[in-house]
């Protein structure tokens, strides 16, 4: 609580009972002196308090700074260290995975080739076998017709041999009646 002096520029927080005490103590214009002068300390020693302040604070805010770079400096240097490390390691996994990929192209490439040369094997042992069996089918179709000429010109000269002693009968007949006549 602030109790108001005679002097209208000079609080001071005082106990109520303390101040009435102090007044009649002393008197009105000891008393006001002496609030005055405590006033007068008190904004002193404000001042003081407000310049050790703002030089601890300066202090603090220079070694905060000063901490914060080398922390910097030291995050700075495992960040460093963990990107070499970890680019290191990718090296080394790329290296391993790299053989590994030509060790398996160079399996692939192995079993393609001999699925390739089984294949053309198969394929020409297909081809043989193909060949064979044209072969074969050529033979007994040469011999079918073969045959169904031979049966057809037998049947031809079968019907053609009386046809033609016919015809000649035929023209006999003619012409002996055109002779007789």
């Amino acid at each position: 609580m602030f109790v108001t002096v005679p002097n209208p520029r000079a609080r001071m927080p005082v106990t109520i009972k303390l101040s009435r005490k102090f007044y009649e103590k002393l008197g009105e214009d000891l008393a006001n002196e002496l609030v005055d002068w405590f006033n007068k300390v008190d904004a002193t020693y404000r001042g003081d308090l407000r310049e050790v302040n703002e030089l601890n604070f300066a202090r603090f805010d220079a070694k905060l700074e000063q901490r914060l770079v080398e922390l910097d400096a030291k995050w700075g240097s495992k960040w460093s260290a963990l990107d070499a490390k970890l680019e290191q390691r990718l090296v080394e996994l790329d290296a391993k995975w790299g053989s590994k990929w030509s060790a398996l192209d160079a399996k692939l490439e192995q079993r393609v080739a001999q699925l390739h040369a089984d294949l053309q094997t198969g394929l020409a042992t297909l081809k043989g076998e193909l060949l064979a069996e044209i072969g074969k089918l050529r033979g007994e179709t040469t011999a079918a017709i073969a045959r169904a000429q031979s049966t057809t010109v037998k049947w031809m000269f079968r019907f053609w041999a009386p046809t033609a002693a016919g015809i000649v009968a035929t023209a006999v007949g003619v012409a002996a009646l055109l002779l007789h006549r």
